[in-house]
């Protein structure tokens, strides 16, 4: 394995020349030490900051479709006979969809999820869909819309791109040599065709990976690369919350710092990609969802499908404090992004020490 040293400097001269990197040195990011991991940072900082600068894209999941789906993938709380405790109901209305999707854009969101769970979409559905598309534009003029609706059928992609989908999302997960261990109702090969298709419609190809599911070095390297490949420009970065009443309940293997390589190592095999910091980052990152901030150019504002995100003023904070400014609300950052960051707050959060030495009350350790 190489050093990680000379790696990034290889890395970044692919990416300087626009050249596909080599899986051995995206390999050796993922396995850098402790004390490299700040030069790991920095490396994909530099690509971030080179095709995004300050901006940090804010996208919002609406859900129209909860629950119940046919489908077995490992990882989902929604899968074929999950025990897990989610909300479980059917099409929202148009209406409905666009009133959730408009807290989203007032929040600062200039991207909005359609998702709705099921292995794909009946003609009708996307009919339905079409519907919604047009509820949530109505409601917020100039907000993107990424239908989710799993694998599309024969002319399906079209008919969305007609009705007004900017972007459609189908993420790939893991890679090709390990898909049948987490889903045996599809295949790899099917959600490939899904991507595909998307993106010979017309519409962004939104494809990423969910990580912590038993997958190798090697195994991210390759989904990380296959997206490169397939010219997904929008790449979802999750990181598995292992419910409880799935196969993979209780798999906790990801740390901050292994989360932080993973993203970069994203970043660096997809320099001009959107990388999306996705569901998990709360749990995982923790205390560094700020410095991952310095890697992706993208979060999800407020909650995700089936678990809650931090409060979206949280978000907020956490882009203004990172330094960096919400996609479209340059001329409001001080309003919005700093509102609870102000001197009354912060004096609010200074209290005065009453336990420890010189009290009855046990210290604070």
């Amino acid at each position: 394995m190489p050093g990680v040293t000379d790696a990034l400097d290889r890395l970044i001269a692919a990416a300087d020349v626009g050249a596909v990197p080599a899986a051995p040195d995206l390999e050796a990011v993922l396995s850098s030490t402790d004390a490299e991991l700040m030069d790991v940072v920095a490396a994909a900082a530099r690509l971030r900051f080179r095709h995004f600068g300050n901006r940090v894209k804010l996208n919002y999941l609406v859900n129209l479709k909860s629950g119940l789906c046919p489908e077995d993938c490992n990882y989902c709380s929604q899968r074929l006979g999950s025990k897990a405790e989610v909300l479980k109901y059917t099409w929202l209305s148009p209406e409905a969809a666009a009133e959730q999707a408009a807290a989203g854009v007032a929040g600062g969101a200039s991207r909005v999820c359609l998702v709705a769970s099921g292995r794909g979409p009946t003609d009708m559905d996307v009919e339905r869909v079409g519907k919604t598309i047009a509820a949530v534009q109505n409601a917020s003029p100039g907000v993107e819309v990424c239908a989710c609706l799993g694998l599309l059928g024969e002319g399906q992609a079209d008919r969305l791109a007609e009705l007004g989908a900017d972007a459609y999302n189908h993420n790939l997960n893991t890679s090709e040599d390990v898909y049948a261990e987490i889903c045996s109702t599809h295949t790899f090969a099917d959600r490939i065709d899904t991507v595909r298709a998307a993106r010979e419609a017309g519409m962004s190809p939104c494809s990423g990976l969910i990580a912590g599911m038993g997958e190798s070095d090697a195994d991210l390297v390759s989904v990380a690369l296959g997206l490169r490949e397939l010219g997904a420009d929008s790449i979802p970065v999750n990181f598995l919350l292992p419910f409880d009443g799935t196969p993979l309940e209780g798999r906790w293997e990801l740390d901050p710092r292994r989360c932080l390589r993973i993203l970069a190592m994203v970043r660096l095999s997809n320099p001009a990609a959107e990388v999306r910091l996705a569901a998990g980052r709360e749990v995982h990152l923790r205390h560094m969802q700020g410095l991952a901030l310095q890697i992706v150019n993208s979060i999800f504002l407020g909650d995700y499908l089936t678990s809650e995100g931090q409060a979206a003023k949280e978000d907020l904070a956490l882009i203004a404090d990172a330094g960096m400014v919400p996609l479209g609300l340059d001329g409001v950052r001080d309003d919005r992004a700093h509102e609870h960051r102000g001197p009354e707050t912060a004096r609010e959060a200074v209290k005065t020490r009453r336990r420890g030495a010189g009290t009855d009350r046990a210290p604070n350790a």
